[in-house]
């Protein structure tokens, strides 16, 4: 990769870090694009040089946050698979890595969960895009994981799949807004307890 382009990258994180923080601090709408600028510490024209709207620079933001995201659960589910762990193993794993994920971007998360309840935006196609990619992930290890006879084949694997992903989604927000005293060890072993229990079956091997 060319300096122009490890430059231009920079410049987008950047952006996207700013866009975010002051997006989940005072809205789309109270936001500005002068304000990204100042925050991200470019020129307003940089702004507009990288992407053509305030508009267009949130809806890649989501994108960008939301495909950052389905990465670190694929991720966590084939290095179980490599690792010759189970399915459900898999699904503990990537709980984990989406526990990881959102202390790590707490600002992006907070705004995607936001987002979802809005109706009305130009992004929301992209938006229902994006998130079905991050469940697409799960419903492929629960499908697995019924074909290979860990799970009943009587689940909802859809439904499920959703469950899963607004549990760590939800669990990992209030943790991190009213419990935050708490280990991410502390709130894994929780969801860990109730994937295996509720999920998973009788199993008695949990950790």
């Amino acid at each position: 990769m060319d300096s122009s382009s490890t430059r231009r990258q920079n410049t987008r994180r950047k952006l996207f870090e700013a866009a975010v923080t002051l997006i989940a601090e005072q809205g789309f709408s109270s936001t500005t694009v002068d304000e990204i600028a100042e925050r991200a510490g470019v020129a307003k024209g940089t702004v507009y040089y990288n992407f053509a709207s305030k508009t267009v620079l949130f809806e890649e933001l989501l994108r960008h946050g939301i495909e950052l995201l389905t990465d670190s659960l694929q991720r966590a589910a084939d290095e179980t698979a490599e690792r010759g762990g189970s399915r459900i193993d898999a699904l503990d794993a990537m709980v984990r890595a989406g526990l990881d994920f959102i202390s790590r971007y707490p600002a992006l998360t907070q705004l995607y969960v936001a987002e979802l309840w809005r109706t009305n935006r130009a992004w929301q196609s992209t938006l229902m895009q994006v998130r079905q990619k991050a469940i697409a992930v799960i419903e492929s290890v629960l499908h697995e994981a019924v074909t290979t006879g860990e799970l009943s084949d009587e689940i909802d694997i859809p439904l499920t799949a959703s469950a899963l992903f607004g549990m760590v989604l939800v669990a990992a927000l209030d943790w991190q807004s009213f419990q935050p005293e708490r280990s991410i060890d502390e709130v894994h072993s929780a969801l860990s307890r109730l994937l295996q229990g509720r999920v998973g079956g009788d199993r008695k091997d949990i950790g």
